[in-house]
């Protein structure tokens, strides 16, 4: 019987490591912080447990910048983790990738699944995409007719262009019932086919304060609308599933108006400089006709019967003359010579 192989204790560890590693791969995970030591390094150490168990976890420094969130002892916390092996202690690890604070780290992972859905379905394509109108006479906007995001619409809009007319369609955009506030607010907007383009959005929070935005009833009443419309949600920073599914994306309320509105006073420069530019072409155009124009009534001139019959009654009367001075000669020479006649 041939002898069995013995093992090195890292030679262990490292095919444990690898089965761990090869089979789980990557995993979500809830649980409780302790022991959290952030390290000179930049990295973060930590475990996480719950009622009946620990595990060591790290979180490296290219990751852990990501996060929005510090951590801290006792705080309860969703992460996304390769599940792994620390050799030189043969210690049991997850290294976190992602993490996120427990309520707001599920709304995430809803969000990832809801988007990954939409995005099979198509509906974020851009080939469903409306175009937004130059000259826009009359905005819609959605949003609630007190909050921030209104406000700074009208200024922007009331500064750039005052002429285009605003209507309102009041809805919630936080809460258990925003969702169907803002569906019902943009049929409402599509049955009265009033507007030119709406603005669909509010001012910045959370992303539980910004979750409406994220509901699927929301993103399909927006790929359904007929008008045109501009996700305006939060700030910059912020991504929302109405943004990907909107005919054009705004940073910002403010941005959107911006958008939609012309400044008055450029356009006032814009129309003075082609008037010019036109009144230069049809004043060159103008020389040019005109040029022509006299040209083709010397053509005619010289063709006009009155014209030629004055050239011939000069040429008559040249023939005329010279027959004279003929005849003339003829009489003189005759009398100087009588004996020729």
């Amino acid at each position: 019987m041939p002898a069995q192989h013995i093992l090195q204790v890292s030679e262990l560890t490292r095919k444990v490591r690898f089965i761990i590693e090869s089979e789980l791969n990557t995993v979500w995970l809830t649980g409780e912080i302790s022991n959290f030591v952030p390290a000179s390094s930049g990295h973060w150490y930590l475990s996480l447990k719950d009622s009946k168990s620990q595990i060591r976890c790290a979180m490296f420094k290219g990751n852990n910048q990501k996060t929005n969130i510090t951590p801290r002892n006792g705080q309860q916390v969703l992460v996304r983790a390769k599940v792994s092996l620390y050799e030189p202690r043969g210690d049991f690890q997850l290294i976190i990738e992602q993490m996120d604070d427990a309520g707001e780290g599920l709304l995430r992972q809803q969000y990832e699944q809801l988007k990954n859905k939409l995005n099979a379905l198509g509906i974020f394509s851009s080939v469903h995409k409306k175009s937004i109108p130059t000259h826009i006479q009359r905005l819609g906007i959605i949003t609630s007719p007190t909050g921030a995001a209104v406000k700074d619409i009208l200024t922007v809009l009331n500064r750039r262009n005052p002429n285009i007319n605003v209507i309102i369609y009041p809805a919630l955009v936080q809460g258990k019932y925003a969702s169907n506030d803002i569906c019902h607010a943009i049929a409402q907007a599509n049955d009265r086919n009033e507007c030119d383009v709406l603005i669909v959005g509010r001012g910045g929070g959370s992303l539980e304060d910004l979750w409406s935005f994220n509901e699927e009833s929301v993103v399909h009443a927006i790929y359904d609308s007929i008008i045109p419309i501009i996700s305006a949600v939060g700030h910059e920073i912020d991504t929302t599933l109405s943004d990907y599914v909107a005919d054009l994306r705004a940073a910002t309320p403010s941005a959107a108006a911006e958008l939609v509105s012309s400044d008055s006073d450029e356009l006032l420069k814009k129309i003075t400089l082609f008037t010019q530019r036109l009144t230069d072409a049809i004043g060159r155009k103008y020389a040019i006709l005109n040029q022509q124009l006299g040209y083709y009534q010397h053509r005619l001139a010289q063709v006009h019967p009155e014209q030629q019959l004055r050239i011939h009654q000069q040429k008559s009367d040249e023939l005329n003359v010279r027959l004279k001075q003929v005849i003339s000669r003829i009489i003189s020479q005759a009398h100087y010579h009588p004996e020729r006649t």
